[in-house]
């Protein structure tokens, strides 16, 4: 199952009223809440995006241009143009693999990913992990702003015996 949601900053009064979105309106076993436990992570993993980041991620056939054009970025409210939010879920998934997974990507069965913050193409994902089993929490957070961008978990077909 994909569920997706679009945020469309600014826009609005197409349509009558509706009632603000909730999850009390899902089944619970389609809810995932992401608690980030207190204690240190089990491991983090830092990587640097490039400045060409959006670009190059452009050629996987998303071409808005919120990622490209300082023009429409600004429209939408940014200073320049952001990173796609599915590439900083590839960052967040690469962190896990590489820390838990012996860089086997085989070894995931599920990732599931809030996205919190917007990413300027750029800066510096630091993402802690913390392992609970075989699912493996995370947290990613730009580290030039020290904001969270990114939360969530990947589950993990079994955890590798060199761990």
């Amino acid at each position: 199952m994909n569920r997706s949601t679009i945020f469309l900053r600014g826009a609005g009064g197409f349509s009558d009223s509706s009632r603000p979105y909730s999850y009390t309106t899902y089944p619970a076993n389609q809810i995932s809440r992401i608690s980030i436990p207190n204690s240190a992570p089990s491991a983090v993993y830092e990587d640097q995006t490039q400045q060409s980041q959006a670009l190059l991620y452009r050629l996987s056939g998303d071409y808005n241009p919120l990622h490209s054009d300082p023009m429409v970025a600004q429209v939408a409210g940014f200073t320049r143009p952001i990173l796609h939010g599915l590439c900083t879920l590839g960052f967040a998934a690469r962190a896990v693999i590489k820390s838990f997974c012996n860089g086997d990507p085989a070894a995931v069965r599920n990732i599931f990913g809030r996205f919190l913050l917007h990413v300027y193409p750029g800066e510096t994902l630091v993402t802690e992990m913390w392992v609970d089993g075989q699912r493996v929490q995370y947290q990613t957070k730009a580290k030039e702003r020290d904001r969270a961008v990114l939360s969530g978990y990947v589950l993990l077909k079994h955890i590798p015996s060199s761990l």
